[in-house]
């Protein structure tokens, strides 16, 4: 299959990035780093998560992030919302994107919220009811798919199983996210093939970690299988508070390298990008994990 020509970016360093940092980030920074994403082009950025701030007190200025932002015209601003009340919070905030999560993985689903798939899945439909209702993009996360911590190996049919249940609710766009930086091209294929048999490539993104480094390789794999829109964070910030050892989300430098050599365009400024990458880790007080940011980087000092 001929690879995309254009491929659409959602930045989650602000969200995802951010979330597992055990510093709080002030507001200030946060809504500068929101603001100077949208302004390097990228036309989906997740800014903020209305969960409990007692389950995750990085994101408790969600709402305050969320007034305070420079809206840019056709960004798309995604939140992360667990329940109703996450709902009410994110509709107050003007979100134009909720995210709901569900594990392909039963033993997950049972380890982090109590109950199983089917179970997490049907709590959602109140919430994508309501977002339908006031004219709000859902998007629906699999976490797990390629891989738990738990259980090991997710079967294929499983990830299939939540899709459908994503398609049954009518959310408009489905990630397929390897949580745990587990996965590899071979079984990335395998399982976005299986996929888009169902859903419409066009409406699937991949969102990889890489744990093992094999992240950039799946994007590739990925975008062999008719997909278009991937999850980055800048200078690979970011984690998942319930994997043991699982390192940043992909870094978005090494992303918009690898689409640059690939001429797959992507309407993002690589030059911002890699500044707003070493301005985050400065502020971290840590070099970014980005490669090609740091060489970047480098290179411009030397």
């Amino acid at each position: 299959m001929a690879l995309p020509s254009r491929v659409k970016i959602v930045e989650v360093s602000p969200r995802d990035g951010l979330q597992n940092e055990k510093e709080f980030v002030p507001t200030d920074i946060k809504v500068e780093l929101v603001n100077r994403l949208a302004a390097a082009g990228f036309p989906n950025v997740e800014a903020a998560s209305f969960v409990s701030p007692k389950w995750v007190p990085q994101m408790a200025d969600g709402a305050e992030v969320m007034a305070r932002i420079e809206r840019r015209p056709g960004t798309i601003y995604s939140v992360l919302t667990p329940n109703m009340k996450g709902f009410e919070g994110a509709l107050a905030a003007g979100a134009d994107e909720i995210v709901i999560f569900g594990a392909a993985s039963e033993a997950f689903s049972q380890k982090n919220i109590n109950c199983s798939i089917a179970e997490s899945i049907a709590r959602f439909e109140p919430v994508v009811e309501a977002a339908r209702a006031a004219g709000i993009r859902v998007r629906g996360s699999i976490s797990c798919a390629l891989g738990c911590p738990y259980q090991g190996e997710v079967p294929v049919e499983s990830v299939v199983d939540v899709a459908q249940r994503y398609l049954a609710m009518q959310v408009d766009e489905i990630d397929v996210a390897d949580t745990i930086g587990v996965g590899t091209p071979k079984r990335v294929r395998e399982v976005m093939t299986a996929v888009t048999r169902i859903v419409d490539p066009a409406r699937i993104s991949g969102h990889f970690h890489d744990t093992y480094g094999q992240a950039l390789a799946n994007i590739l794999a990925a975008l062999e299988t008719g997909i278009s829109i991937f999850h980055t964070s800048v200078a690979g910030l970011g984690g998942c508070p319930y994997a043991k050892g699982a390192t940043g989300n992909v870094a978005t430098e090494d992303v918009l390298y690898m689409l640059r050599g690939l001429d797959i365009d992507t309407g993002v400024d690589f030059d911002a990008v890699v500044d707003i990458g070493q301005w985050m880790s400065a502020h971290l007080n840590r070099k970014g994990s980005s490669r090609a940011g740091n060489a970047i980087a480098a290179k411009r000092a030397a």
